[in-house]
């Protein structure tokens, strides 16, 4: 059975294929593993650099299908944090050279689009952060001013804007990220949406900004790049986006024939963010990088704004198993707690057609190739969480050989007493720490 054509997510009869080549619209990857968007800290001036490239070489060269470059910025005021690149053509050189270097090893190259909205800060992007209606961000008590109808025609044309550039710069595929509560995503929750025009109210409403930048970005692009809806299925907030729902956006998104897959996972960057990664919540290794008294505060009060949900093994994949029957033409991709191969012999047992995984693959990039040599492998990750607040510096399993390489990219390992050894500005720049008054 190939699994070059299966639109319906019906379910697959031979696991085996999860290593065998299929297609993601018109591009072949060589497998169905995508290496997931997990914040870099290797483009402190918002540029691709030599060392951003090697982090993904490692993934490319480890048997990664594909893999993801995170949070590419679709305008200056789209930033969810300091060294994000931002999708303009000064950044194309770097750009070519970070595909050229994936394809080198056989891998494809994603770049995740995105608008921080709501997530986004006064101080880092220098102006009010937008958001469907006014609002404040409860984590970062940033008040955020509700955008308007030009604004959004702005904001779709941004991301137009976006999804060409990467196209010249030879991505393979566009990620679109309609999740976690970035502007996108606020759309979608009633808790943030409060608008009484076309964009709010119903679910229909609702959907309707993600719908136009999907639209977009298909119609500035066409068919030979590869298109991929993150949308969150829920995010853990009361009132803000549930399942029924995402059902429904699901089925719109996939109806209007714009996007090859949907990526489906949880959890927001604005409340409970522990809802997308579950687990132990590393709130020493966060206060690490934070100056005082923020640094208290969060050792006070980390567990209760983050959540604190238990780990479990494909703990999203009850939830995105709704999806099967609702989407008929986008293939699915599966996220959340995918480390062994038992796993992904599952979800494609089912139907999903892409797996992304993240944090096991910060601990060994070469995970792939060992589970598909030796399919009794165990993966090393043991999902202590201590990689969040290394984002801090330079993103990295805090097992790795090379985590102390730089002060600044110190973290407190899950055996470690907590000490205040650094600040949660280590990573940026001079140029940036300027920027902001620093």
């Amino acid at each position: 059975m190939t699994t070059a054509n299966n639109p319906q997510n019906t379910p697959h009869k031979d696991p085996s294929e999860i290593f065998q080549p299929t297609t993601l619209g018109k591009v072949e990857l060589r497998n169905h593993f995508i290496k997931a968007a997990t914040s870099e800290g290797r483009s402190p001036d918002g540029k691709v650099t030599d060392e951003l490239i090697a982090y993904h070489e490692g993934f490319a060269a480890g048997g990664i299908g594909m893999t993801t470059l995170a949070y590419c910025a679709t305008s200056p005021r789209g930033f969810s944090a300091p060294g994000q690149i931002l999708m303009e053509r000064d950044s194309l050189p770097g750009l070519k050279d970070f595909t050229a270097t994936m394809h080198a090893h056989g891998a494809k190259a994603s770049a995740q689009l995105g608008h921080a909205g709501p997530v986004a800060t006064r101080p880092l992007i220098g102006e009010t952060p937008w958001a469907p209606s006014k609002f404040i961000n409860p984590t970062s008590f940033n008040y955020c001013k509700g955008i308007s109808k030009n604004e959004i025609n702005q904001a779709i044309r941004e991301f137009a804007d976006a999804a060409e550039l990467a196209a010249e710069a030879g991505f393979d595929a566009l990620e679109l990220h309609f999740g976690h509560l970035y502007l996108p995503s606020s759309f979608l929750s009633a808790w943030i949406n409060r608008r009484d025009d076309e964009y709010g109210g119903n679910i229909e409403n609702r959907s309707r900004f993600v719908r136009e930048i999907s639209t977009a970005v298909k119609e500035r692009v066409g068919d030979d790049v590869a298109i991929i809806a993150k949308m969150s299925m829920t995010d853990g907030i009361p009132g803000s986006i549930i399942l029924p729902d995402s059902l429904q956006t699901a089925q719109m998104l996939d109806a209007d024939g714009n996007v090859d897959a949907i990526l489906l996972t949880q959890g927001s960057s604005v409340l409970r963010q522990m809802w997308l990664f579950r687990g132990d919540v590393p709130v020493d290794g966060f206060a690490q990088h934070m100056p005082f008294p923020f640094n208290v505060g969060v050792k006070m009060f980390g567990k209760p704004m983050l959540g604190n949900f238990p780990y479990e093994d494909m703990y999203m994949y009850k939830d995105a198993r709704q999806f099967l029957d609702k989407v008929k033409n986008s293939k699915l991709i599966l996220l959340g707690g995918l480390t062994q191969r038992e796993h992904f012999e599952k979800g494609y047992a089912e139907g999903f057609e892409f797996f992304e995984i993240g944090r096991a693959l910060l601990r060994e990039p070469d995970m792939i190739q060992k589970i598909a040599a030796n399919p009794q492998y165990q993966t090393l990750c043991d999902h202590n969480n201590y990689c969040m607040p290394s984002v801090f510096g330079r993103t990295h399993c805090v097992y790795s050989p090379d985590y102390a390489a730089t002060p600044a990219d110190r973290q407190i390992r899950p055996d470690e007493t907590a000490s205040a050894t650094g600040s949660m500005y280590d990573g940026m720049s001079a140029k940036e720490k300027a920027k902001y008054g620093m």
